[in-house]
């Protein structure tokens, strides 16, 4: 394709990128492009239910062309450089783009190397992570297969894409081998960076409760420093010093950051380590560049990131620019939240709601107690919001 010009830019073809395309024209703006170089799109939310055994990997993907929306132009390429000063993209082709404005949302990147071992343990028998759609099913068939022997589950520390995502596999594999009756013969270990399984008490709570009653043992404060593939060993370190662990089954999710391409450009602020994009955490627009705006995963808001904080995300977004190019104001603001069901059995869900400041926030006000375990979230996670996703959310409607 020729250097092409675009009054609205959209950088990413994820759940971020499609939904705020579909949003803006919805809201009549014309003339927009979405760059997003995979052929696929992945609902990722699902990956969990796939390496816990309670889905196919089949349904969590769809062709890319199917999903853009109406209207848009899909350039099927990837970013490598931007230029906010001059309101330019550079693709990997070679190719040259321009535009009025950006929106910038290419997701998280996943920082395998950053682990030692890590990386080439993935392409062992058994080492994998159901953070990728290829080793979700890998996942699935290590837990199911197993009988006794030892499972290390590690989280990252913040920042990461849905990090108590972690742990929604291994709830659902304990409750599979207690059915199975082989629960006491495996040892189960849980890696987590903070001091609780979950930063909100209430939520916490609920989940210790499950660690205790499938014997889960927990290590706080802890990450995942090494892992030794020959040996089947890892190393696991914190405040309190270090441990080595053998294991048999080892499902890791890996530290994370913003895509390198964004690290090195200006959008970041100065000191952000991660190299997410610098925004107005409200307005989602960034406070230097008029012109650019960043939601999801690699904007630097202020909420925990994951995929339930797009829908109000990509609302405000949608009508702040919408309101910019007719001349107006933003006016509409984010209020830092974000959603993520833990499941902690293969039929009940922990439907954390939660803002910025860590205050719960349930979707319905006056169920304050939306938040535990209970069936009907089990239902929602996994039966309905699939179908919102590809047919309500993708599609700018809610």
């Amino acid at each position: 394709m020729p250097d092409s010009h675009y009054r609205v830019l959209v950088i990413g073809g994820g759940n971020g990128g499609v939904s705020v395309a579909a949003r803006l024209r919805r809201l009549g703006v014309d003339d927009i492009a979405l760059v997003e170089p995979r052929s696929e799109h992945l609902y990722k939310p699902l990956f969990s239910h796939v390496a816990g055994g309670t889905a196919r990997a089949s349904i969590t993907v769809r062709p890319q062309r199917e999903v853009i929306p109406p209207g848009v132009t899909w350039i099927e390429d990837g970013v490598m450089a931007i230029d906010p000063v001059t309101s330019s993209v550079t693709l990997g082709s070679g190719y040259g783009l321009t535009y009025d404005h950006v929106i910038v949302c290419p997701g998280i990147q996943l920082d395998w190397s950053r682990v030692a071992g890590l990386a080439d343990a993935l392409n062992t028998p058994a080492v994998s992570s159901h953070y990728e759609y290829d080793l979700a099913a890998k996942t699935s068939l290590l837990l199911r297969d197993l009988r006794s022997g030892t499972v290390v589950f590690t989280q990252p520390d913040d920042p990461a894409s849905c990090a108590g995502a972690a742990q929604k596999p291994m709830y659902q594999a304990c409750a599979y081998w207690r059915a199975a009756g082989v629960l006491d013969d495996i040892r189960v270990v849980l890696v987590v960076p903070g001091d609780r399984p979950f930063g909100i008490p209430d939520i916490s709570a609920e989940l210790e409760r499950n660690i205790a009653e499938y014997g889960i043992e927990l290590r706080t404060r802890s990450e995942l420093l090494e892992v030794d593939a020959d040996a089947q060993e890892v190393v696991i370190g914190g405040p309190e010093g270090t441990e080595r662990l053998s294991y048999d089954v080892l499902n890791a999710v890996p530290p994370q950051s913003a895509p390198d391409w964004v690290k090195v450009s200006p959008l970041p602020s100065p000191g952000d380590v991660g190299g997410f994009v610098e925004v107005d955490p409200r307005t989602l627009r960034h406070p230097r560049f008029a012109n650019v705006w960043s939601l999801g995963d690699a904007a630097a808001t202020t909420n925990s990131k994951c995929g339930g904080a797009l829908r109000k995300q990509t609302y405000v977004l949608a009508k702040n620019l919408a309101a910019v190019l007719r001349g107006e104001e933003p006016r509409w603001e984010y209020d830092g939240y974000a959603v993520c069901p833990f499941t902690v059995s293969r039929s009940t869900v922990v439907w954390a709601e939660f803002d910025d400041h860590d205050q719960l926030k349930p979707t319905i006000p006056f169920w304050k107690t939306m938040y535990r375990e209970n069936r009907l979230s089990w239902i929602f996670d996994r039966h309905v919001l699939p179908w919102v996703y590809w047919n309500l959310i993708l599609t700018g409607r809610v």
